[in-house]
């Protein structure tokens, strides 16, 4: 149990839809239609708000951050985003200088309200670019080309967005350090403030899981691609500060850290997860109906059935864990206990553990930091705190 100050607080909403499901791809997204009832969701949203409003989650704390994901967001116009963030600010506070991030994808550049967006608030943007290789991104069934991310990245800029992200996805069909090489080239030749650079995973419950790919890049090449674009990032000046994020200067994305450090959020939206920690101290988490019908049907009789539970304690140190390990500065024995009332002797036999397989490692036995080694096979460093 947490005692004490409770963590920040953050807000993710989730719209649910998509031109079409990609091969990869495990979040809750549907594949749009050609009538979307989007004043319909707008509308369900705003009833979410207000039913988390008078639930007594936030315990007074602002947001200092909002995610608009999906899904992709960008199907929506910004007079209808721009109703939920004002339906935002009148239920909850929000800190002035709160980050707003909105995703976006190229393949949708024509229904982009870019002025509209920043109008509703939206201060960050991260565009889902995942390649600048045509074949690739037609082997991972995207619906743009590179021609697209160009155009609504300088869009974007015109429309007077500072902070843009580009989301590039490596390991791909085909791929070499030739082709990441390029890759990386024509990302950083934009000029973005923020790069999230990660592998191609084979998820359940997606196509390529059933059916993978042919020519995917064997373990060794994957991590030579890796290598070879954590050093260009650097070189040109991003800061690695998660195992997938590279940001210039400044432009760290203030929300996923809250993620990475266990902090709370509120989860609106079709199959939207949220955490948060109750004034006695309890952690808890819960998840709004993934379909999004059955989403609108309970968000308009103000039924939601969340299914909210208590993290037990020996969920709660792998839980944080989980997140705080993608970080390279790790955790130290203060933060364990300030996100998890835990204190560090109740995961010290599974720390001494990965520190003798030489993936974590601490000086002064408070301080613990993934290895060089820790962050290379991250998932097998993270399976040694799972319960049990």
């Amino acid at each position: 149990m947490i005692t004490g100050k409770l963590p920040p607080l953050s807000l993710y909403l989730h719209m649910p839809w998509c031109v079409r499901k990609c091969p990869y791809c495990d979040f809750n997204s549907h594949t749009a239609g050609a009538n979307v009832p989007k004043d319909r969701y707008v509308d369900a949203l705003i009833a979410d708000l207000e039913t988390e409003a008078s639930s007594g989650r936030t315990a007074s704390r602002p947001f200092q951050s909002i995610f608009i994901g999906g899904g992709t967001p960008s199907l929506f116009s910004g007079s209808q985003l721009g109703r939920v963030l004002d339906a935002v600010r009148a239920l909850f506070d929000v800190l002035p200088d709160a980050e707003i991030t909105m995703e976006a994808n190229p393949g949708t550049v024509e229904c982009i309200d870019l002025p509209g967006y920043r109008s509703a608030g939206v201060n960050r943007l991260s565009i889902g670019a995942q390649s600048f290789n045509a074949g690739m991104l037609e082997s991972l069934g995207r619906i743009h080309g590179p021609a697209e991310i160009v155009k609504s990245f300088k869009a974007a800029r015109d429309a007077g967005f500072e902070r843009i992200n580009l989301d590039l996805m490596f390991a791909l069909p085909g791929q070499d350090l030739r082709l990441a090489q390029a890759d990386i080239e024509q990302a950083l030749a934009l000029g973005p403030s923020h790069i999230s650079y990660y592998q191609l995973t084979l998820e359940p419950n997606t196509v390529f899981f059933a059916k993978p790919p042919a020519n995917l890049p064997d373990e060794d090449i994957a991590w030579d691609i890796q290598q070879l674009g954590q050093q260009m990032l650097q070189d040109a000046g991003f800061e690695q500060y998660e195992i997938s994020a590279f940001a210039r200067p400044g432009q760290r994305c203030l929300h996923n850290l809250n993620y990475w450090h266990f902090g709370d959020y509120l989860g609106v939206g079709a199959g939207a997860h949220g955490k948060f920690t109750s004034a006695e101290g309890t952690v808890w988490r819960y998840a709004k109906p993934a379909h999004p019908l059955a989403y609108m049907q309970q968000a308009e009789n103000r039924q939601f059935r969340t299914g909210a539970s208590a993290v037990t304690e020996a969920d709660l140190g792998f839980e944080y864990l989980l997140n705080v390990l993608r970080l390279p500065e790790g955790f130290s024995e203060s933060t364990l206990r300030q996100r998890t009332g835990l204190p560090l002797d109740a995961l010290r036999p599974q720390l001494e553990r990965a520190a003798g397989k030489g993936l974590i490692a601490s000086g002064n036995g408070k301080d613990w930091k993934p290895t060089a080694l820790g962050w290379q096979f991250l998932n097998d460093l993270q399976a040694e705190f799972l319960p049990g």
